[in-house]
């Protein structure tokens, strides 16, 4: 093989290098990265096949009603406390 194919050949591949270097670094060659990465993101419209958020969403409703029984029961508490503290059944407390 003459020298000047081998030049060639050798230029030839470094070219194609910075290229390929070029567009991987590039916005492009980041959003491809990306996408093969984390997959096709969903439209915000657009439901999740992931059974994963189905059931951090019915545990996420659980959740919020346990927390508004919660409060209700504080409310009720509070509210007792201070109908009790008003026709002075209760004590003043320990200097609180």
């Amino acid at each position: 093989m003459p020298v000047e194919m081998v030049v060639q050949n050798i230029l030839g591949s470094v070219i194609v290098g910075i290229v390929v270097l070029g567009v991987a670094f590039s916005p492009i060659g980041r959003a491809l990265a990306h996408r093969i990465m984390h997959g096709k993101t969903p439209k915000p419209g657009e439901l999740s096949a992931d059974p994963r958020v189905d059931e951090l969403s019915g545990e996420m409703a659980s959740l919020r009603e346990q927390l508004d029984m919660a409060q209700e029961r504080i409310d009720f508490a509070e509210r007792l406390l201070a109908q009790a503290r008003e026709r002075g059944q209760l004590g003043a407390g320990n200097g609180r």
